[in-house]
This record gives C-alpha cells, sequence and structure tokens, in this order.
C-alpha cells in the first residue's frame, strides 16, 4: 500500500499538466491500477515468476510522447526514388561493407544454417538499425503500459508485454534494461517480442536469447525468421525493368502476378531494352503509381497546349520492378512496396 501510495504520488505529480489525455479526459490513476492487476493475473496464469512479474512492474511510467506517437502517424510522402536515395545511400553501403569484414563468420554460419546470404542479412540489418547504429530510447515495459493503457490496441500490446516478460524470464534477461522503439520493435533487426519468441535464436551459444547484445543472436534470429519464411537463395528478389508509356498503371500493385514471357508480350523490357528471361517463373509488377499518373498529368497539359510549332517532349521512360517470391516474403517482414525494393537495391549492392 505505502509503495502504491507513493506512485501514486508521483502519477499526480506527472500527470496533472495531462488534462486531455487521448480525448478521453484526465488520467485516471484507478484505471491505471486496474490494469496492473490484470497484467498481474494473466503473467501469473502464464507461469510468468513472480520475480520477472515485480520487475516489469516496478516504477512503471507513462509517456504521454508514445501515445501521441501511436495517434499521429503521419505517412512521409516519398516517391520510389527518394526513398530509395533516402534509405540506400554511398554512407550506409560502406558501412555495410565494413560490417560483411568484421563478421565474415557469422555471416557464413548463418547462411549455412538457414540458407539466407550474408548480402541479404546485412541488407536487414542496415535498413532496421543502421548496423546497430540507431539506439533505442524507451524503456520496453513503460512502452507497452503505456499503449495497453492508451486502450488503442490493447489486447496487440499487451501480447507484446507478457510475450516480453516471458522473454526476459526464460533468458535471465533484466527487463528494466531492454529498450525500443515507442512501439516495442527492439534490437539490431527491430523484431517486436511475439516475433522474438516464435523466431529468436541463441547464435553466440551462451545459452540465453539476447538480439539487442548480441549481434550472433540478432544475426541467427533473423537467419531464422527470414528461413521460416520461405527465403530461397536461388532466387533474386526484384528485376528493374522499363515499361511502354501507356502502360495499364492498375497492374503495377504487385498483386497482378504473370509468368515473365506474359509481361513481355505486354512490353515489359530491360533497362536496355533488351527483352527480359523467357522463362515460366511468376512475378508481380511494383511502379510509383503516383510519379507515374503525374508525369502522365503534365505530359497531356503540355500536348494540350502545344502550337504547331511547338515540339512536345515525348512521356518519359516508366521505371518499374518486377517481383518475385522473395519480394513478398520481406513484405510478410514489413508490408511495404518500397521497403522491399529498398532491401533488395541495398543487397545487390552489398554482394
Amino acid at each position: 500500500m505505502i509503495a502504491r501510495n507513493i506512485f501514486r504520488l508521483v502519477a499526480v505529480m506527472i500527470f496533472c499538466p495531462l488534462m486531455a489525455h487521448a480525448n478521453r479526459g484526465m488520467f485516471d490513476i484507478d484505471r491505471w491500477y486496474a490494469m496492473m492487476d490484470d497484467i498481474r493475473s494473466r503473467a501469473a496464469a502464464q507461469n510468468i515468476s513472480d520475480g520477472m512479474i515485480k520487475s516489469a512492474l516496478q516504477s512503471p511510467a507513462f509517456i504521454p510522447s508514445i501515445v501521441k506517437s501511436d495517434t499521429n502517424q503521419a505517412e512521409f510522402k516519398l516517391t520510389l526514388d527518394g526513398y530509395i536515395e533516402r534509405t540506400v545511400n554511398a554512407n550506409r553501403i560502406g558501412q555495410g561493407k565494413k560490417m560483411r569484414a568484421r563478421y565474415p563468420t557469422m555471416l557464413s554460419r548463418v547462411e549455412k544454417k538457414y540458407g539466407v546470404p550474408p548480402h541479404i542479412i546485412l541488407a536487414f540489418w542496415g535498413l532496421e538499425s543502421n548496423y546497430g547504429e540507431i539506439k533505442s530510447r524507451h524503456k520496453l515495459t513503460d512502452a507497452f503500459l503505456t499503449l495497453i493503457y492508451d486502450g488503442r490496441r490493447e489486447t496487440f500490446f499487451t501480447n507484446q508485454l507478457l510475450a516480453l516478460m516471458k522473454i526476459a524470464d526464460k533468458n535471465k534477461l533484466n527487463i528494466n534494461d531492454v529498450r525500443g522503439s515507442w512501439a516495442g520493435a527492439m534490437g539490431h533487426f527491430q523484431f517486436i517480442p511475439t516475433t522474438l519468441a516464435q523466431y529468436g535464436v541463441d547464435g553466440n551459444g551462451d545459452g540465453r536469447v539476447d538480439i539487442i547484445n548480441s549481434i550472433g543472436d540478432a544475426m541467427f534470429s533473423a537467419g531464422n525468421y527470414l528461413n521460416k519464411l520461405g527465403w530461397n537463395k536461388n532466387e533474386r528478389i526484384v528485376r528493374r525493368v522499363i515499361l511502354p508509356a501507356d502502360f495499364d498503371i492498375s497492374m503495377l500493385d504487385g498483386k497482378t502476378k504473370l509468368s515473365l514471357p506474359q509481361w513481355s508480350a505486354l512490353g515489359v523490357s530491360n533497362p536496355d531494352g533488351s527483352p527480359i528471361p523467357q522463362n515460366e517463373m511468376i512475378a508481380g509488377l511494383v511502379a510509383d503509381v503516383a510519379q507515374i499518373e503525374q508525369l502522365r498529368a503534365e505530359h497531356a497539359s503540355a500536348a494540350a497546349t502545344a502550337t504547331m510549332d511547338t515540339d512536345v517532349a515525348p512521356m518519359p521512360v516508366i521505371t518499374a520492378y518486377l517481383t518475385y517470391p522473395n519480394f513478398y516474403r520481406i513484405k510478410k517482414w514489413n508490408n511495404s512496396n518500397w521497403y522491399a525494393i529498398a532491401i533488395a537495391t541495398l543487397a545487390d549492392n552489398l554482394k
């Protein structure tokens, strides 16, 4: 009771300025305590140790900035080319090559066990945490408690917190030292706890899985995850191609799947104009549709205002990407066409 009263005093000091939390009125300390009791009960029912439950729920804090991040996830609009330029830059490529030289044995072990080549592991590592340089600042227990209280995705974040408690219990980790993003992603490859629970691997042989402090554990876990997603090291991820100016853009969402000869018959060709391979491999096709629509609109406007003496420049070449099965495996990791193409581009630069 004393501890609870102390926390109540601290809570009042922290939360009084937050008069309108997430449009739900003032912070409800009783609801916070009820939430904590519910988590305690759930954790005990799932055989999480008393010591871990106490550690996870000691000195809990509500973080208003996390709620703001969760409710204001504004899309930062970039063209596909702009996204690639931002994520696959010279510095990231250079750092990736250094990491390949620094960890050749570990990367080879991952490839031997899971069939995922070094340049693929490095590409994910580079995009997820810039090879471990991006440090997560949030104490994950606080992040999850905040998001559970907020209620928008209560069940999801409750499951994440319980999974984190189990992982820390099993691997003898200090749960209060585990830090991650505001949404609960952690470590070199930014796994959420439920993903880590399913795919985490002890890569350095110390009997624990710690993807934050052990690069070996992080690499092996990433390799295991990609392997379970069906990664095929004998297949490429994407092929950059060009399209006719009048190509049907409704086919450019990656969902339409055709054989390569069928795409070829529709005018899809290599960037130099040569035919794409004619094997029967099935692929989708992805492009920056918004950019294509803008180019077409600009071209149509120029044509409409042209006079007899004005030359109208031809419609610019449309660039797209044939997307093979590994592309869709990447999307199970991160459901973004742009992300999958960036992984492919960075990986190609790290071969």
